[in-house]
């Protein structure tokens, strides 16, 4: 919150102009919504056809937390690939809603992620350059909510957390990702790995998730840690207002094409996001996939990114959307299960569709639009709309 402070200042001399008086501040943006409106599972396009037993599944990786245990529990005690089962469960435990935004009605964007495999090393090297960090010692993590309990009546800072570092005897912003390149493997951080290629790190760091395969073959797994606080940029934006990327064409595929052939733009491109993303190593079984912001492997295809704000993770989620470039339906039972910078709205989610190249070339194309409803337990009370 802001507090604009007035002082009155005193005139010696009749001589001297009054100062301009100060321009009114804008008004607060208002604070996102959503409303939840039931609707009969017979409304949801696609839902008599639907295959429910893998969305069981990954319902089931994730559901132990309330108020969804309850229904966890019931869940649990169906086989598996019983989709007689897995029908009568959700039908009968669980009231769908359509998710509707006040600002762009019942539809909204629909992308892709995916996990990456990129070649690396443990040791820096000629060819492997580019530092794979992990967190900084100096990255400070301020909880609004606790700093401040006052906060706590203002819904669109309540979860919110600034990042910074001490300079002195003040919290200053943290390091753009210009300045972390910039020092390169001067960064005051542990680096997991180094690799050739900076944009396939880059493109590691949007995903927030993915493995890399070291010289000997063996593959290290990381995951998203922790953020350095600044906003999230897109970079094909970026090349489609300079006219570098037609925006029919600003797919990650299309991009980095683009980086290959402009080798001298690449490090200013990069910087207009300044986001910058830092790892941690994790222990998974190569079947597992990687670890969303929930806190459990992700189900390749069956686990969807969204706005906590107005989607609980861990919730099941009818999504309507189509398959990427092209119209044909692609109607199925997600589990909420991550989220991401760039997911910001109640209609807006991130597709996962799981590892390698394969996945990779969908995720990249896919920029669809789409409904959603959540699926939420019977006799339990709808999540705040924020």
């Amino acid at each position: 919150m802001t507090h604009i402070r007035f002082a009155l200042i005193l005139l010696l001399a009749a001589c001297v102009p009054l100062p301009p008086k100060p321009a009114a501040p804008l008004p607060p943006k208002p604070a996102e919504t959503v409303r939840y409106q039931a609707s009969p599972f017979s409304a949801l396009p696609g839902w008599a056809g639907a295959n429910l037993a893998p969305s069981l599944r990954a319902f089931q990786i994730g559901c132990r937390r309330p108020p969804l245990a309850r229904a966890c529990e019931a869940a649990m005690a169906i086989e598996p690939g019983d989709e007689i089962a897995a029908r009568h469960f959700f039908e009968s435990n669980f009231i769908a809603y359509a998710l509707i935004s006040p600002e762009s009605g019942d539809s909204g964007t629909i992308t892709g992620y995916y996990e990456p495999v990129i070649n690396g090393s443990r040791k820096q090297s000629a060819v492997h350059r580019y530092p794979v960090f992990g967190v900084p010692e100096d990255l400070v993590v301020v909880d609004l909510g606790a700093l401040a309990p006052g906060l706590m009546a203002y819904p669109e800072v309540r979860n919110q957390r600034l990042r910074g570092r001490v300079e002195g005897r003040r919290l200053v912003p943290y390091y753009s990702r210009a300045e972390i390149d910039a020092r390169g493997a001067g960064f005051a951080a542990p680096a997991i790995a180094w690799t050739a290629d900076p944009v396939e790190l880059f493109f590691l760091q949007i995903q927030g998730s993915g493995q890399i395969e070291l010289e000997n073959g063996e593959r290290v797994r990381i995951g998203f840690a922790d953020v350095n606080g600044h906003p999230f940029r897109s970079l094909g934006r970026y090349l489609v207002e300079r006219g570098e990327l037609a925006l029919e064409q600003a797919s990650m595929q299309s991009i980095k094409a683009w980086a290959a052939a402009n080798p001298q733009k690449l490090q200013q491109a990069l910087n207009a996001n300044p986001s910058y993303v830092f790892f941690r190593e994790l222990a998974l079984s190569p079947s597992d996939g990687p670890i969303g912001a929930l806190g459990v492997p992700l189900s390749a295809e069956y686990s969807l990114a969204v706005d906590r704000r107005f989607v609980p993770l861990g919730a099941p989620v009818y999504l309507a959307t189509t398959w990427p470039l092209s119209s044909e339906p692609l109607e199925r039972l997600m589990a909420a299960q991550d989220t991401g910078g760039a997911i910001r709205g109640a209609v807006r989610a991130d597709f996962y569709w799981g590892s390698g190249v394969e996945a990779g070339a969908l995720a990249g194309r896919m920029r669809q639009q789409g409904k959603m409803w959540l699926l939420w337990p019977r006799h339990e009370p709808l999540p705040p709309p924020s």
